[in-house]
Order: C-alpha cells, then structure tokens, then sequence
C-alpha cells in the first residue's frame, strides 16, 4: 500500500482527541507500517454538562463546533485521505446530541457518529488483540472512559464476553453511578469470570496511561503495573484534594479528579476476577478506529487486484 496518512477524531466524555497515523510500506518483511504523526487532546468536558444536566451547553456546544473547525483543517494540512469521528457516552446521553451533530456537519463538514457501548468495546477490542503477543491466556480488556467502561474479556483467543456499562469517570463525579450500577458490574463480571482462575487486566485510556507512568513498582520490560502498586497510588490520591493531587503529582486539572474514579473502577473490576497484573499498551479508541480504516482499505485493495 502506498504512503496514506488516516485521522481518527475520538469524542469522550472528558476530553476529544484527534490522531493522525502515517501508513507506509515497511520493506524488510512487506508488511505496512503505522505510526503516529500527530495526537492532541482538548478536554472539553462534555460530560459534566450531560451527566448533571442531560444536555450540552450552547458554550461548549460552540466550542466544540470551533474545535471541529480546527481538526478540519488540520486534517487537511496533513493530507488526511480518509478519516471517522465517533462520538462516546456524553454524546450518547445529551437529549441535544443530534442536533448538535447536524450543525457541525453543516458548518464544518465533519461527519460525526454516535457510536453504541458495544462497537465501542469492540474496536477497543479489535486493536487489543494485534498488539497482544500471548493471545492463549486469559485476558479482560478493560478502557475507561468518562461515560462508559467497555469490558471485552478474551479466554485463550476468544472473544467470549463484551459489554459496556455507563460507569465512568465523570459520570462518578457528577453522581450519576449508583450503588445498583457498581453492582450490577460486579455480578456481571463474576458471572462471566467464575471459571477462570487466572486472569489479567490489559488497561486502556487516558488515566491508566498516566499511572503507568506514575507508578514507580512496575515491569517495563512487559508494560505492566501490579495491581498492589495501582492500590498504592490510589491510597495515596483518594485523600488529597484536587490541587494537592496537582502538586504532588504534576497533574493537569482534567485529569487530576477523573484520576481517583479511573483507579477505583479498575480496582473494582481487578478485584473480581483475581487479576495481578495490568497489562498497558498505551492504545485506545483513536486507535482502533484508524486500524479499522487501514483494514477496509487493505481489503479494497485487494479485491481490486483479483
């Protein structure tokens, strides 16, 4: 395949994010290589306008239309050919989310699609599952978002449970998870886990990211953290303020309070299925979505060459 560069615009509940992936023909084994050309991230926060309000502001609505407006012509400078906007949990839930879609399209020519929890987890998945070497063991994909938690959970290579729930980061802190939700995870995670006796987390998004590289205890050489070390650090946030966490763990303000309720659903879910380890690739949904791009390309090009 020749040179191509593909944009991936992720909308989430605390922050959107644009990537930009270069495609390009790797000639020592032919197979195509990608990498990153451009990421930003603008947290825009849609969701605490949704999860405490049920709709999106006339002020961030503009913003966002503004931001659009960049990532267009960004796109543009970098010769984008092909690009998916998707839009998460926030948008899912604001009563105004279509409305709002529909004025972006007209005034930016951004497409963007509300994407459903399970093609969410699924993509999610998808990109997973090529970056994970051992693909014998048991494994459950867990990617936190602010809205939302996609569960994928993997027993020797197979896809055997997938399901999304409307426990996120935001949502917490905007009081729309209760105790009903948190247990209505857990007996689904049990029910699903209970005949496996080992299994591991491979962590995605934002805030486990930044503890990966937070927490000092880890296994760099395989990318993952113990979960006693996710615990550790976790003790440490829980009892510090918003500024304190800023200070003491050079934390911008965006991430330093999702960063608590981030920890706790991973604790949560870690504790429910026995898991030791988190396992973190550094990858999520831009990534997907512009490994799914590259997939349908390739597949159209080679049912051109039959």
């Amino acid at each position: 395949m020749a040179i191509k560069n593909y944009a991936a615009i992720d909308i989430g509940s605390n922050a959107v994010r644009l990537l930009i992936k270069r495609v390009s023909p790797d000639y020592k084994d032919g197979r195509d290589k990608l990498s990153k050309v451009l990421l930003l991230r603008v947290p825009l926060r849609l969701g605490f306008d949704v999860f405490g309000e049920g709709k999106i502001s006339p002020e961030k609505a503009d913003r966002m239309r503004r931001l659009m407006k960049a990532y267009r012509q960004l796109m543009k400078i970098y010769g984008v050919e092909h690009y998916r906007a998707c839009a998460t949990s926030a948008m899912r839930d604001a009563v105004n989310g279509m409305d709002i879609i529909k004025k972006i399209k007209k005034n930016t020519g951004i497409k963007i699609e509300i994407i459903d929890g399970q093609e969410e987890a699924q993509i999610v998945y998808n990109n997973h599952l090529e970056c994970q070497e051992d693909r014998n063991g048991n494994y459950m994909y867990v990617d936190v978002g602010g809205g939302s938690t996609e569960i994928n959970l993997l027993v020797n290579g197979v896809l055997t449970y997938s399901k999304s729930f409307n426990i996120g980061t935001v949502r917490i802190l905007t009081g729309g998870v209760t105790e009903a939700a948190w247990q209505q995870m857990r007996d689904e995670i049990e029910a699903h886990t209970k005949n496996y006796p080992v299994i591991n987390i491979i962590g995605s998004g934002g805030n486990i990211n930044k503890l990966y590289r937070l927490i000092e205890k880890k296994d760099k050489k395989r990318k993952r953290i113990p979960v006693a070390s996710l615990q550790q650090i976790y003790d440490r946030m829980k009892i510090l303020t918003t500024e304190a966490r800023m200070d003491e763990f050079n934390l911008k303000p965006d991430r330093a309070d999702v960063i608590v309720p981030a920890s706790e659903i991973f604790l949560c879910i870690a504790e429910k299925i026995h898991a030791e380890y988190i396992y973190v690739p550094e990858i999520g949904l831009s990534d997907g979505i512009i490994d799914k791009l590259y997939a349908e390309d390739k597949m159209r090009e080679q049912y051109k060459n039959l």
